[in-house]
């Protein structure tokens, strides 16, 4: 992979371009900052950022937000020494495909660079798959349509790949609650993955207008927290599940399996 590190601390920068050439990884740029980052991007064309939260200028929070809007079929992994609480499921719904806490060992970084790996390549190789024209023995479709709504356009990519591969047809994406409700109504889909945390109406606020609108419809949230009250005010509200980001192959493919049957 072509790799990008943001970190302000060279020593770092150093361990980590070091580990990445071992593996075979192209290390194409390394920086202090993310300042200019949409730039940085434009020139060095990644796959993948590693990149760290406490940063002079703008933090990595607000970076990986604007790497996510210029580019979101970029992975980033994000990197935080920070015990602050919330910074793991705020790098998530922003977007990371991966998350560090430092230290960490190499094992541990390894580890992540795979399964962010793992995760692109299925959502590429469905979407390659999709583009072929379907004939009448095709299976895709088989088990029903799907609705993606979340405002992180890396996410939808990667959601979209997976429930394609579970043999549901995507039929919209959608970034906000409204649209969602919407799309809901228009498609009566099967099964609907609705972001927690969106502009304009958030996840749930549309829920049970979903539910309203398309009564059949099974939805399913997405969201980067696991916390026990959320969970249980979704359920409460007419989820039937729900799938934690970063998202990660295995898991949502094996949730989707049980859930159709």
């Amino acid at each position: 992979m072509r790799i990008v590190i943001i970190d302000d601390n060279a020593s770092m920068r150093k361990v980590l371009a070091t580990l990445f050439a071992s593996l075979g990884h192209d290390v194409v740029g390394s920086f202090a900052d993310g300042n200019g980052v949409e730039e940085l991007i434009q020139q060095t064309t990644p796959e993948l950022v590693c990149l760290d939260y406490h940063l002079p200028g703008r933090d990595g929070l607000t970076i990986l937000r604007a790497i996510q809007a210029e580019a979101p079929a970029i992975d980033v992994v994000f990197m935080t020494a920070s015990s602050e609480p919330g910074v793991e499921a705020a790098a998530a719904d922003a977007g990371a495909s991966g998350f560090i806490r430092k230290p960490f060992g190499q094992a541990q970084i390894i580890e992540e660079l795979k399964a962010v790996e793992r995760t692109r390549q299925k959502a590429n190789h469905t979407a390659a798959d999709s583009k072929v024209a379907r004939t009448p023995g095709n299976q895709r479709g088989r088990r029903g349509t799907a609705v993606v709504a979340d405002d992180n356009g890396s996410v939808r990519l990667v959601l979209k790949g997976l429930l394609e591969e579970c043999g549901l047809q995507v039929v919209q994406s959608v970034t906000n609650g409204a649209e969602a409700i919407q799309s809901a109504r228009n498609h009566q889909p099967r099964v609907l993955c609705l972001d927690i945390n969106m502009p304009v109406m958030d996840g749930l606020e549309s829920l049970p207008k979903i539910i309203e609108a398309s009564p059949e419809t099974r939805v399913i949230m997405i969201t980067g927290s696991a916390d026990k009250t959320l969970v249980a005010q979704c359920a409460g509200l007419g989820a039937v599940g729900y799938i934690i980001k970063p998202l990660r192959p295995a898991y949502v493919e094996g949730f989707i399996q049980k859930l159709l049957g």
